[in-house]
């Protein structure tokens, strides 16, 4: 016991020591901040951030995970960001959602977290200056593209300035202990159709119900089995929810069963909306919105450029345009930097190929969070 005590004190002495460290570089920060104001800077940097995660990868030599040390750094970062002026950020809301989950993922605790009722919602927020940022889903790995998300790109004057890659983990959540007694499922429909599977052989009787998210699908069934217990609570009538571990502990939910998706491997995908643009990190991906015309050939002609001159393209996407029926818009993501020599030429040899071009934003490409 002796010897455990001497430890102790010696991790005693460490967190003092950590703390002291915490200190003078939040008071560093606070400095740079007041310099910020002075000259008008912006208070998040996002190649600035990346590169410091980064080199921290690079550096660490363990115990600890790099997970482990970026998700504590993440946080010190969030905190000390928060000393410059608290980021407003605007996502899917209620909380809990996945989009809340990954917003939290990218930006801290510290941040004050603005939920909104729509992705519309969310553009407009960070438009019109009410938040700094917003963070809104994008594609999922196993559904594909979230359309109305691309959409909201062709009009807006918004770039992106970072991506998050989130893996998805559905679990079903009740009140009701008894798996047999559900009769409703609650969830966002992308969150049904990643569930198809398990909810056919295991709730086969149970009525699906989709609704605007994964958190408003937990606090419906929380809200409905209270209202049935207290009138006159009924076998076999309970309802449960698809949504995350978090919407849980925030809704009073009970995990039944955890991580009901088909797909093990099942990520989302966001961006994070902004109005700056992002530096090069050296581990970027650019993308673009292109318009064409009406023509035999016209993708190809776009296309060509690209490929002739050995750039990687990593998303295409074609959607109908809202404003003139029967044309369509493509959504390009391509490794590079806007900024690189090889990039910049192709882009520019596309942009003449085009009746409508945009790059949409040039971005550390995400790791892949927990």
């Amino acid at each position: 016991m002796n010897k455990i005590d001497q430890y102790r004190k010696k991790i005693d002495g460490l967190d003092w020591k950590i703390l002291s460290l915490l200190s003078e570089r939040g008071k560093t920060a606070r400095t740079i901040g007041r310099i910020k104001k002075k000259s008008g800077g912006i208070v998040l940097v996002p190649d600035r951030e990346q590169a410091i995660y980064d080199r921290l990868s690079r550096i660490n030599r363990g115990p600890y995970k790099n997970e482990a040390v970026l998700s504590i750094f993440r946080e010190i970062v969030s905190a000390t960001r928060a000393l410059q002026a608290p980021l407003k950020i605007a996502f899917l809301g209620p909380e809990a959602t996945f989009t809340h989950i990954a917003a939290v993922e990218h930006f801290g605790s510290s941040a004050e977290m603005m939920p909104q009722g729509s992705i519309q919602n969310i553009f407009e927020e960070v438009e019109r200056r009410h938040a700094d940022f917003g963070v809104v889903p994008v594609e999922n790995s196993t559904e594909g593209m979230i359309s109305h998300t691309l959409d909201m790109f062709v009009d807006t004057d918004l770039s992106i300035s970072s991506e998050i890659v989130l893996r998805v983990q559905h679990h079903l959540l009740s009140r009701e202990p008894n798996l047999k007694n559900i009769r409703v499922v609650y969830s966002h429909p992308h969150a049904l159709a990643q569930c198809q599977r398990w909810l056919s052989v295991n709730l086969p009787h149970a009525r699906q119900k989709g609704v605007d998210s994964t958190a408003a699908a937990a606090r419906m069934a929380a809200h409905e089995k209270k209202s049935a217990a207290s009138r006159a609570p009924a076998a076999g009538r309970a309802s449960a929810a698809i949504a995350s571990e978090l919407a849980a502990s925030r809704y009073g939910l009970t995990i039944l069963k955890r991580e009901i998706q088909d797909q093990l491997k099942n990520f989302t995908r966001f961006l994070v909306l902004g109005r700056g643009e992002s530096k090069r990190t050296g581990r970027d991906k650019t993308s673009l919105l292109l318009g064409l015309k009406d023509e035999a050939g016209a993708l190809y002609k776009i296309l060509s450029p690209l490929a002739q001159a050995g750039i990687n393209l990593t998303k295409i996407e074609s959607r109908p345009l809202k404003s003139r029926a029967w044309e369509y818009v493509f959504f390009v993501d391509l490794d590079g930097h806007v900024s690189d020599k090889a990039i910049a030429r192709v882009v520019e040899k596309v942009r003449r190929r085009c009746t409508l071009f945009k790059v949409l934003g040039s971005y550390p490409k995400s790791r892949i969070a927990s």
